[in-house]
């Protein structure tokens, strides 16, 4: 067998190896392995259709390696950086609400999120406040049954930019760096509600066994006072209880 049908070998298997790959880029590297076997085979041995096809396909993978590498760079960059609002500034519109005002109520439809440009909002079921360059309402726009999962009320006169539900869903679709800054923010306030919730439960259970210490305290002295009018007008036996001087039933 000559080194050129070793050649030939060596690309098929590097073309069977490419559909063993789990994951893209492994996958680009090896097809790029693949073209330069297959154009070396196609050149040695004279067969110009596998050249050129190959010679093609290499310029193709190569595109599409470096496509997948800064994809995986950018969202490994997108966590250190904040979402920045300037890009979402032409699909936004600026509404202004007074003190007192509420912003969203729960229940009822999430048809916007919104950026606290200016003031404080305060979250009624939480007493939590929220300042300037806070995000809201993001849940309830991506949530199944689109509703509002809490109210939120306005401190101070405060300057919003609201994005409505179906542009932050083409957002969503068509910016990544937002789409992962959202899907943190949401998985952030989750974790946020549910540690919320486990304090709750334990200072609740605290308060419980607290108060049925105290009510056992109290009952001690009763059942102790019962105990001791019970045994005295228990009969007994012996003369020694029904002596009227006996300290048991003084």
């Amino acid at each position: 067998m000559s080194w050129v049908n070793l050649l030939g070998y060596a690309a098929s298997g590097a073309v069977l190896a490419t559909f063993c790959m789990n994951t893209m880029i492994p996958l680009r590297v090896l097809a790029l392995v693949s073209n330069v076997l297959f154009m070396a085979y196609g050149y040695f041995d004279h067969l110009h259709p596998v050249f050129l096809l190959h010679a093609v396909l290499f310029p193709v993978n190569a595109l599409r390696l470096v496509q997948f590498q800064r994809l995986v760079h950018d969202m490994r960059k997108t966590p250190r950086e904040a979402l920045s609002i300037q890009t979402l500034l032409p699909y936004m519109t600026q509404q202004k609400f007074a003190a007192g005002k509420t912003l969203v109520r729960k229940g009822e439809r999430a048809d916007r999120l919104y950026y606290l440009v200016d003031g404080e909002l305060e979250i009624a079921d939480f007493k939590k406040v929220l300042y300037s360059g806070s995000l809201v309402g993001e849940i309830g726009v991506f949530a199944p049954n689109h509703q509002r999962t809490t109210t939120i009320a306005c401190r101070t006169d405060c300057s919003v930019l609201a994005l409505t539900e179906s542009k932050a869903k083409q957002l969503y679709f068509q910016d990544r760096s937002f789409g992962f800054a959202v899907l943190q923010l949401i998985i952030s306030r989750l974790i946020e509600n549910n540690q919320r919730l486990m304090r709750t439960d334990g200072l609740a259970a605290s308060d419980i066994l607290a108060r049925h210490r105290q009510s056992a305290a109290r009952q001690r002295p009763q059942n102790d006072e019962l105990q001791r009018l019970t045994h005295c007008r228990t009969p007994a036996a012996s003369p020694h209880w029904l002596r009227s001087d006996s300290p048991r039933c003084a």
